[in-house]
């Protein structure tokens, strides 16, 4: 009965989630319809603000839920599984991420929709504006480097509210060529997700190399991340009313919804079509051949994570909806879902790299710049690094999307094309990063399955083993001091 009583609970929330991405849409159109004129800065933020505390909450959450889930599933396996389920879902990551762009590019090479009768003055004050702002001088190579650089922080509680970037400062002798100018670096407000990542993976290892004298450790870091899920779940039940706010304020920031569906209608559903395309046919496809399970059923139980997505368009901040659509409703093992998601969530972006290579070739056919197939491949391998190096918050997409552009000779003032409807084919690139996250978890769980029951098996055995050690230590105490007792008496 408590049962029947828990999925009736969690299809209600998904139910009420979903109705609030749609009330919101309606909401937004609604109030653009009867205000006639564009909304000011300050009346935005006011139908913003409920929205942004639901945001805030969920970020909240980030950091003790990443580091208590990854130490406490890495603690609890053995090396040689970790290194099997680490192995494999990078793997996953990687091939799915590579399909993604190779079918961006396909889309965009064949539809052509920048051929199309374009009209330039699509840019406008407000987007340039936007694009200045995001703009910085930088290398590609910078860009990577900087990738690797914050793996490995040098203070993790800096790392906790800092990351490090590069920067470029042009020498006296000013010259275009960003390569000679003169390269220092700063901390710039940003969580490091993939240095605490890479720490708390670190710290999880060596937990798991001396477990037999650690457990107790390793039972604090169990009970810390059982705790954040049970935080993450009450959290959860304020998702429709968050949703509903997120995407009502996106909407009447809007001054015309000309400029969602009108001059840029024919790119935005070659990217869309490409990213639903690839998370609900190519995904599903590859999950069912390597696991032989219904992968539809699977995206239904998902359906909350894929609604706060696209309500908050991070896959970062929907980390703990993630996790707790995974375990409770897909029955994926906690040990595979606390260790493979953190690392999905920060690395595995298949939407966002399908964009990212969908938008350059467009912005290229705008400006008829001829692409050989040596710069289509650049294309692709930049694609695919800069949505790994890509943040899991709103609108990431476009600093990165820099890198990609200037692979082409392309400037970072182009973006500015395609600004008008990224806020929306951000919401659904977060979706498909989602679930991507989510079928390489299913996959990854399905595939270590025996490996997973001999490994609990195993470390049954060492506790108790363990606790018949502690219990005939304690039984050996107790006859010696008997004994000490009988002749103290004696004597």
């Amino acid at each position: 009965m408590h049962s029947i009583k828990k999925i009736i609970c969690l299809n209600l929330l998904t139910i009420l989630t979903m109705s609030g991405v749609i009330i919101g849409f309606i909401v937004g159109i609604t109030l653009i319809n009867v205000r006639g004129e564009s909304f000011t800065s300050r009346e935005i933020s006011y139908v913003y603000f409920i929205g942004d505390i639901f945001l805030r909450i969920l970020k909240a959450l980030i950091l003790p839920l990443i580091i208590s889930s990854l130490i406490s599933a890495i603690g609890s396996l053995d090396l040689q599984l970790s290194a099997k389920i680490g192995g494999r879902a990078i793997i996953y990551y990687i091939i799915t991420t590579i399909i993604a762009v190779i079918l961006g590019i396909i889309l965009v090479q064949t539809i052509k929709p920048g051929k199309i009768n374009f009209n330039d003055h699509i840019n406008s004050n407000n987007d340039s504006e936007a694009i200045s702002n995001k703009k910085r001088n930088i290398t590609t190579t910078d860009t990577l480097l900087d990738l690797i650089k914050n793996m490995f922080p040098p203070n993790l509680i800096q790392a906790c509210t800092k990351q490090y970037q590069t920067v470029l400062k042009p020498p006296k002798n000013f010259t275009t060529d960003l390569l000679k100018w003169k390269v220092t670096g700063e901390f710039v407000d940003g969580m490091n997700i993939l240095g605490l990542v890479v720490a708390s993976i670190t710290f999880g290892i060596a937990l798991s190399s001396v477990k037999t004298e650690a457990q107790t450790l390793i039972n604090v870091f169990n009970e810390m991340s059982k705790i954040m899920m049970k935080i993450t779940c009450w959290v959860i039940w304020l998702s429709p009313v968050g949703v509903i706010f997120l995407i009502c304020s996106k909407v009447i920031e809007l001054e015309s919804l000309d400029d969602l569906f009108g001059k840029l209608g024919l790119f935005f559903i070659t990217v869309a079509g490409g990213i639903l395309f690839h998370g609900f046919v190519i995904l599903p496809l590859i999950f069912f051949v390597l696991t032989r399970k219904n992968p539809y059923k699977f995206i239904a139980n998902m359906s909350q994570a894929m609604a706060t997505a696209f309500g908050t368009a991070s896959s970062s901040a929907t980390l703990p909806v993630t996790i707790n659509c995974l375990e409770d409703k897909n029955n994926i093992d906690s040990r595979v879902a606390r260790f493979v998601l953190p690392i999905g969530a920060t690395i595995n972006m298949d939407g966002t790299a399908l964009y990212e290579a969908v938008a350059a070739l467009f912005i290229a056919q705008i400006r008829d710049v001829d692409l050989t197939f040596g710069s289509i491949i650049a294309v692709s391998i930049t694609a695919t690094a800069a949505s790994i190096g890509a943040a899991g918050i709103p609108q990431a997409g476009l600093v990165t999307m820099v890198m990609v552009l200037d692979t082409i000779g392309l400037p970072a003032e182009d973006i500015s094309l395609v600004i008008a409807v990224d806020w929306l084919l951000d919401r659904i690139r977060t979706v498909v990063n989602v679930l991507g996250d989510s079928f390489g978890a299913g996959i990854v769980s399905f595939l270590s399955q025996n490996e997973l029951n001999n490994n609990e098996i195993k470390s049954n055995r060492n506790i108790n083993e363990n606790s018949n050690n502690k219990n005939q230590s304690r039984t050996m105490l107790i006859e010696n001091e008997n004994d000490s007792t009988i002749v103290s008496e004696y004597l």
